[in-house]
């Protein structure tokens, strides 16, 4: 028995890539598994997943409310929360010259708030875990040239981390992040067709580590940034 068996662990952002190469090693491993994303499950997903796990489709995370009603939800059918997992997020390529202010508004909205809302939904049932973990997904790319919105966001999770992290200290609930580097996904690789993908992390070992802070091994991390690049 791992020393994550049976617990209960919400993935946001959980039909992507990383989202489900987490949820897999999470349920390789004894946890109950609760899928939530905006866009809706594959039919081989949620085929994958089924009882006890839970998979939510259509939920819209930069909503308090819709995110309630979501891990609401998730406790009534498992009884309790002990880790959430903010892998939601997006990317978007724009110079400020050229580009659109909005841009800005979305990639803050889309990487940033989303852990934000989720984070406060869950925090009542984190605290009552007396194990709780959140694991925030943060960036290691750098600021270059048309990266500034997604970069900033990016850094704002790496705030948010270290801000809650202080909060909750003392209060069993861990918040930590992981700093990625270029994810080897088949969207990265229709995006870049010419880049060199060698050194490119892939979504399993990044929930390996994740898989490690939300375990009794990591219960004395916090407040970290953790860089996997591969």
């Amino acid at each position: 028995m791992s020393s994550v068996d049976g617990r209960v662990a919400v993935v946001t952002g959980a039909f992507g890539a990383l989202g489900s190469a987490v949820a897999r090693k999470f349920r390789a491993a004894g946890v109950t598994v609760a899928l939530i994303g905006r866009a809706p499950a594959s039919a081989a997903l949620a085929a994958e997943f089924t009882a006890p796990h839970v998979v939510l489709s259509s939920v819209d995370l930069t909503s308090i409310e819709e995110a309630g009603k979501a891990i609401t939800a998730v406790a009534a059918r498992t009884s309790r929360i002990d880790a959430l997992i903010n892998v939601a997020g997006g990317f978007r390529w724009q110079t400020l010259e050229g580009g659109d202010v909005a841009t800005w508004d979305l990639m803050f909205s889309t990487n940033l708030k989303t852990a934000v809302v989720a984070s406060k939904a869950a925090l009542p049932y984190l605290l009552k875990s007396g194990r709780g973990r959140i694991v925030n997904i943060g960036a290691g790319a750098a600021a270059g040239a048309g990266m500034g919105a997604y970069t900033a966001s990016k850094a704002g999770v790496e705030r948010l981390t270290e801000s809650l992290a202080a909060e909750l200290a003392g209060r069993d609930v861990t918040v930590n992040a992981i700093l990625p580097g270029i994810i080897d996904t088949p969207r990265n690789r229709a995006d870049m067709p010419d880049a060199d993908t060698t050194g490119w992390v892939q979504p399993d070992a990044i929930a390996d580590v994740v898989l490690f802070l939300i375990s009794d091994q990591a219960r004395a991390v916090n407040g970290a940034s953790i860089r996997v690049v591969g």
